[in-house]
This record gives C-alpha cells, structure tokens and sequence, in this order.
C-alpha cells in the first residue's frame, strides 16, 4: 500500500489556485496528484455504458493502491467544481458494475483541501465529501480552506496552518 497521499484535483484550469494550494500543504512532501483535466471521465448514466475511451476506473484502480485520499477542488456556485461532481457521480459505478473496487475503499482515510473567492467555506459544502467517505467505510479527517486571495501571496499564518493540517492528515 502506498503511504503517499493521493491527491484527486479537479480545477477547470490548470495551474489554478487550487493546485497551488495543494503544492503549499504539501511542501516538502512527497504526494501524487492526479488532475482529472487529464482524464476522459464521462458522465454517470443509470446503464453504467460509457465510451471505451473512459479512464475513470484508471484513476479507481491508482486511487485503490492509497491509504490517504486528498480531494482537491475550487468551491464554483457554493459546491464542488463540476469535474469533481462528475467523479463523485461515478462513485456510484462502485456501488454496482464495479462493486469490488469500491468495498476496497473501507478503511481508507479522506480529506479535503478547497479554495474560494469568499473568505469562508459555504455552509455544508464538506456534507457530499464526510458522507461519500462514510457510505464507503471511509475515514473523513478534515478540510483545508483558504481564500483564494491568500494562495499567490501566502502569509506566515497560512503557511504554518498548511503545515500543521498537512501533519495532523499524515498521521
């Protein structure tokens, strides 16, 4: 089992406030981050038919081999960036077509790291992440939330808090 955390980032930009956010937590840390504008993931449909293109079982079977996952996404319109709606979606394949896989996530230890244009977190944006953990026998530990204003020009503060989030996940 890989001890390195498995990072899940689901930005509609690439190098976005998010990853930055990311690469501060885990400054000097060794992690892996799959960056789902990377990946052909189609969208949920109830006939689990999907094009043979589809790679969502890949970043599946990459995030099986993990102790620690690390959802990474901006808030967009007060909840999760849609490419991160669309993976949580086909969580749903892990309940069904795919139910081995997805009895293999019990166990596992979740968080969240999240940037916004406000100044805090909205209410109950955590909910579809602690509940997804424990629908899957996952540990949720916590959030890691920064303004995004904060990300280019990060204060002492900011930075220590990074590292004692990053520490207090990797336990």
């Amino acid at each position: 089992m890989n001890t390195k955390p498995f990072i899940i980032l689901a930005s509609a930009r690439k190098n976005s406030d998010t990853q930055k956010l990311v690469e501060l937590v885990f400054k000097d840390t060794e992690y892996i981050l799959v960056d789902l504008l990377d990946y052909k993931i189609a969208q949920y449909n109830y006939k689990e038919e999907y094009p043979t293109d589809d790679e969502f079982l890949k970043v599946v079977e990459q995030m099986l081999s993990h102790e620690l996952i690390v959802f990474a996404t901006p808030v967009y319109w007060y909840a999760m960036s849609g490419y991160m709606k669309i993976f949580f979606d086909r969580l749903t394949d892990l309940t069904a077509s795919h139910k081995p896989m997805g009895k293999q996530l019990k166990g596992k230890r979740a968080a969240l790291i999240t940037v916004s244009t406000d100044d805090i977190l909205p209410e109950g944006f955590e909910v579809p992440f602690k509940r997804t953990a424990e629908y899957f026998d996952m540990e949720y530990s916590c959030c890691f939330f920064s303004p995004a204003k904060a990300i280019n020009n990060p204060t002492q503060m900011l930075i220590q808090q990074a590292g004692e989030w990053r520490r207090k996940i990797l336990k």
